[in-house]
């Protein structure tokens, strides 16, 4: 045994595991294409836990792996080169909220239902909505967004500061409680979207959001794909403030209806919307989509004003990735993750489809449209090796034809392990510099070594 890890487990106690079942646990996320499970699995429950654990993992160069709750998808949280995995789950508190302020001080393992849930009744909620309940640290780490990001952001916006344990385990407090600061360099944004590669983030500082007079959420059906995603473009240029914008096509609504029992829907391309204001500013925004969709002959609004019919209306887009796996039992899937400008998003589905078209593979397709980003979930055979290099090419041209209109590979997912050489397609010789901060951050390569480039 590696006397770095031999030594936690005197340190750790029962908090350090070598179990393989648990190691097999810790070594994927939801992702696809394998599982790499760590050495040694270690459940921290503080700060100074971490910072120890690191400073012991550093002197016997052994590679440290963070873990929320395993929802990545881009095989951030694969122990490729083994080493250590410090799962945060149990450091679970949220430490301080202010409803003056409209902010919050967590432990990286609270996750954003728990969140929400302390803090309803004091009128708050955190916004950001990845579908999954991820944790905040890992949410900060992949700069995760989601469906309320069209009108809240995503992490990047919401993270005012956090507490970072470094590759030489010291722990650092980034940005502030401020809602601007012109001191120094932006290092709350460095860490924000790092995939654990520079440090491990152990606490975050985040905005928090009254909860709004008025919530109104509807769907809405049309004729053609095209026509959704262009009465999209055209609300988006009047600047009217939706909280959610999320597109079903056909193939997906069809997967809805069979799986979340939508009975009363027809299997066409759709769009779910949610409105939030006081009673005036949610009458004006209706009134105006309204507007809108007629323009493409939509069928009439369904409405869910109730919080029991809006839930059941999210749940069942929530529940898109079970509903679009259960079209094909036994298969594989994974999750294109193409953002673009919202002008080229109409012409980008198009040709995306086109190319599912001629995969032959089942792709529906769900995206959070209000900011031009879209998923197509690529069901494939992973035991049929033309199969999953049809299921592989297909994924790398559509993140290929977001990236050829001004857009990205990644809108939400992160590069991980499966998209790295997209990375270097889409930001050139900048990911050269992406490199240089990594090594003069972790010089000996111990942080998530592997992910996101190969420095």
């Amino acid at each position: 045994m590696n006397m770095g890890l031999a030594h936690l487990r005197t340190l750790f106690g029962d908090r350090y595991v070598e179990t393989a079942a648990i190691r097999q646990q810790h070594g994927g996320g939801e992702g696809f294409r394998g599982n790499h499970a760590p050495d040694a699995v270690l459940y921290a429950e503080s700060t100074e836990d971490v910072a120890l654990a690191v400073h012991h993992c550093a002197n016997h160069r052994l590679p440290v792996i963070p873990f929320g709750v395993g929802t990545s998808l881009e095989g951030q949280v694969e122990a490729i080169h083994g080493g250590l995995c410090i799962d945060l789950s149990r450091m679970d508190k949220v430490l301080t909220v202010s409803a003056d302020d409209l902010d919050c001080r967590v432990e990286a393992g609270v996750t954003r239902e728990q969140l929400n849930a302390e803090i309803k009744g004091q009128g708050l909620f955190f916004p950001l909505d990845p579908g999954a309940n991820a944790t905040l640290g890992g949410m900060a780490a992949t700069r995760a967004s989601g469906t309320n990001a069209v009108r809240y952001g995503t992490m990047r916006d919401v993270a005012l500061g956090l507490t970072v344990v470094t590759a030489q385990a010291t722990v650092i407090k980034t940005g502030g409680r401020a809602r601007k600061s012109s001191a120094g360099y932006d290092l709350t944004r460095l860490y924000v979207g790092s995939e654990g590669t520079l440090g491990i983030i152990t606490e975050v500082q985040l905005r928090l959001f009254g909860i709004p007079e008025t919530i109104a959420a509807a769907s809405v059906q049309f004729q053609e794909l095209s026509h959704a995603t262009a009465a999209v473009q055209i609300i988006l240029q009047l600047g009217i403030p939706l909280a959610r914008i999320e597109l079903l096509d056909a193939l997906q609504m069809k997967a809805c209806i069979a799986y979340s029992k939508l009975s009363d829907y027809s299997e066409r391309a759709s769009l779910f919307l949610e409105f939030h204001g006081s009673p005036a500013s949610v009458a004006d925004q209706v009134a105006q989509v309204e507007a809108i969709v007629r323009e493409f002959d939509a069928l009439p609004f369904r409405w869910a004003t109730a919080t029991e019919d809006r839930t059941a209306l999210w749940t069942a887009r929530h529940n898109g990735y079970w509903a679009a796996r259960a079209l094909a039992p036994g298969k594989e899937s994974f999750a294109t993750d193409a953002c673009v400008p919202i002008s080229r998003l109409a012409d980008c589905i198009d040709a995306c489809q086109a190319l599912a078209q001629d995969s032959g593979l089942l792709t529906p397709i769900v995206g959070h449209v209000g900011d031009g980003n879209f998923h197509m979930l690529v069901l494939h055979d992973a035991n049929d090796p033309a199969e999953l290099a049809r299921a592989e090419a297909l994924s790398l041209a559509v993140a290929r034809e977001a990236i050829a209109r001004g857009g990205t590979c990644t809108g939400e997912h992160g590069i991980g392990l499966h998209k790295k050489q997209l990375l270097r397609e889409e930001h050139g010789d900048a990911v050269d510099v992406m490199a240089t901060i990594k090594r003069a951050l972790d010089p000996i390569g111990i942080m998530n070594p592997g992910k996101m480039f190969d420095a």
